[in-house]
């Protein structure tokens, strides 16, 4: 009798374990955030440092779309809370927060980054939690995860058509200039892969910046003396700021050398000054100008909230959708897991002010149209380019015979 008593005890000893070993682990499922009426996910921008400038309209879209499904009953009967995080502008940073979100308030889902110093930092925490972040912004290419949805454009959808938008109006001679971090340096790899396979084309300079960097002079010398054509502008966060402010210090305009840029959008050109990024070029698939009624909903809702002096931008509508595009998973699900949702994802499309945008499920991206845009003096960006259709994502670029050639490959 006292044996088999010890037996059982030691039985439930065990299942007690492994059950508490269990719950110790890594791997939320998403379910955990849904209690009661409500269903928690994460926010995680920006709020402070160099990239606030751009992530502050990326986070109040979001809060904007959680606001507007909320008032229309929620996410399977249950409203929307959300926590949120500021990420400082550091990659360390968001990664420590990351954890937080997933392993202490056990969010359902995160909405976040903008840098892919800050993707690339949490990347492997959404992966070990096997938790989804949406991401909101254009980038690099060159990478997939089960546990990101791409929300912005892959290289072929903003990077490569832009270049071939200079080529074909006659642009020959290429300054790139960047800061000094994975998405800048890998863009520029593309960039001289594709410039190197055309005709008559050539890359005449090449230049970095640190993230927080407010000098520009020399690097502005050495482009006067390359005497570009255009010049390619991958600098993020205040960079721009400075240093186009810099550039018309020294009354350079786009009259004297045109700029393609792929970081600044409305919020940018509001905070450097129309005046001096007036006729610039610039590449995404979505501006506040954009014609389509979503858009036009979209633009009056968020200036309802927000003020009518705030503007959207690409990065900000691509947050709004992401939310909508969880939102219409889940349903599609009839669950918060993860696993469900991602499932549900493939091929799933939503109407967006964008357009109509569609889950590619082998990658996680999206089929986007695509914009050529030109700053104007109201500080306002307008179509001048666009596909005809929704461009199918190809984040690896393997279609495109220049890179395969080049063998054009990820950049840590």
């Amino acid at each position: 009798m006292t044996k088999k008593w010890t037996r059982v005890i030691s039985l439930a000893a065990v299942a007690t374990m492994v059950l508490g070993l269990a719950g110790c682990g890594k791997g939320g499922s998403g379910t955990e955030a849904a209690d009661g009426d409500t269903v928690t996910v994460g926010l995680l921008h920006s709020l402070t440092g160099s990239m606030a400038i751009s992530e502050g309209s990326v986070r109040d879209a979001e809060v904007l779309a959680i606001d507007e499904i909320n008032k229309d009953g929620g996410v399977l009967g249950k409203k929307i809370k959300y926590i949120e995080e500021d990420g400082a502008s550091e990659p360390s940073t968001f990664a420590t927060k990351a954890e937080k979100l997933l392993g202490e308030d056990e969010v359902a889902t995160v909405f976040g980054c903008w840098t892919s110093s800050s993707r690339k930092a949490v990347k492997q925490i959404f992966e070990d939690y096997d938790s989804l972040l949406w991401y909101p912004v254009q980038y690099e290419g060159m990478e997939s995860s089960k546990n990101i949805v791409y929300m912005g454009a892959a290289p072929n959808q903003q990077i490569v058509p832009a270049i071939e938008y200079l080529l074909d109006q006659g642009y020959k001679k290429f300054v790139l200039i960047g800061s000094d971090y994975v998405f800048p340096r890998t863009a520029n790899m593309i960039i001289n892969a594709q410039i190197d396979a055309a005709d008559g084309a050539e890359v005449v300079g090449e230049e970095y910046a640190a993230m927080d960097q407010t000098e520009f002079s020399s690097i502005i010398s050495k482009i006067q003396s390359a005497q570009p054509d255009v010049i390619i502008n991958t600098l993020n966060g205040t960079g721009n700021v400075s240093f186009f402010k810099q550039m018309a210090d020294k009354n350079i305009t786009s009259d004297d050398i045109m700029s393609m840029s792929f970081s600044i959008a409305e919020e940018e050109v509001k905070t450097i000054g129309a005046d001096i990024l007036k006729g610039n070029l610039v590449s995404w698939n979505y501006y506040q100008t954009t014609d389509t009624e979503k858009n036009k909903e979209f633009v009056k809702a968020y200036k309802e909230k927000y003020g009518e002096y705030r503007v959207t931008s690409d990065p900000a509508e691509a947050a709004y959708d992401a939310v909508y595009m969880w939102k219409a998973a889940c349903e599609k699900a009839n669950s918060f897991d993860t696993d469900k949702v991602r499932k549900a994802l493939d091929g799933l499309s939503i109407d967006a002010p964008e357009g109509t945008i569609t889950v590619d499920g082998e990658n996680q991206h999206l089929s986007k149209p695509v914009r050529i845009g030109q700053v104007k003096e109201d500080g306002l960006i307008y179509e001048v380019s666009a596909t005809d259709e929704p461009v199918n994502p190809d984040p690896y670029l393997k279609t495109y015979d220049w890179a395969v050639k080049a063998g054009v490959q990820p950049l840590e």
